[in-house]
């Protein structure tokens, strides 16, 4: 399990015209610096350099930083029969041999010299539909279930290609990154189980009981 791309945005109009500029257009790096932002969205990205267009629902601790791995790149590279690169979801770190939608929410996460923790599902939005241009793209993603995670930074640090990812012990309530993506994007059964959990932020459980 290890990290294959460190990625930092470059700003850019953003694709769905919603925003001034968007930071989805995430170019790799020799590195990538970490440190946690303020607590609320719009209180910027985790990573040194990086750039949120969205303030009302990006940044602060609990999307600091946004994983996506190399395989699952590679399969929507098939589907959509055109290249992606590392960084081309809009992800800080692209890593490889790792199913991160199999991680529990809350598990502790070591890579680099960082202590990372995953925290919460990405929601597809008009930004990433505009980016990719695909047809019923938010749709089609949606229904693969595999949302990258968001991380949130418990210790600062530095991250490299090729830095090894290390799982810390994981939580007992088996709530999985996958389940909390299903449960966000309207799976009312899962959602009464990530709201029983009571693992993720305050309120991302309240916006389930909706």
């Amino acid at each position: 399990m290890q990290v294959v791309s460190t990625n930092v945005a470059i700003r850019r109009p953003d694709p769905s015209g919603r925003h001034e500029f968007s930071g989805i257009d995430k170019q790799p790096q020799d590195f990538i610096d970490l440190a946690a932002p303020g607590p609320h969205y719009g209180d910027g990205s985790g990573v040194r350099g990086d750039i949120i267009g969205d303030t009302q629902h990006h940044g602060g601790n609990d999307k600091a930083v946004y994983a996506y791995s190399r395989e699952e790149l590679d399969y929507w590279q098939s589907e959509l029969s055109r290249p992606l690169a590392s960084g081309g979801f809009g992800e800080n770190l692209t890593t490889q041999g790792i199913d991160l939608s199999a991680l529990l929410i809350n598990q502790r996460v070591r890579i680099g010299t960082a202590v990372l923790e995953v925290s919460v599902p990405r929601q597809p939005c008009a930004t990433f539909a505009g980016w990719l241009g695909e047809r019923g793209w938010l749709k089609r993603w949606t229904a693969r279930g595999d949302c990258g995670t968001y991380l949130r930074i418990i210790s600062p640090g530095r991250i490299r290609p090729s830095d090894v990812i290390e799982l810390d012990t994981p939580p007992s309530h088996g709530i999985t990154m996958r389940m909390a993506f299903a449960a966000k994007m309207g799976d009312r059964a899962l959602a009464r189980r990530v709201i029983d959990a009571g693992c993720l932020p305050a309120h991302q459980q309240n916006s389930l009981r909706t």
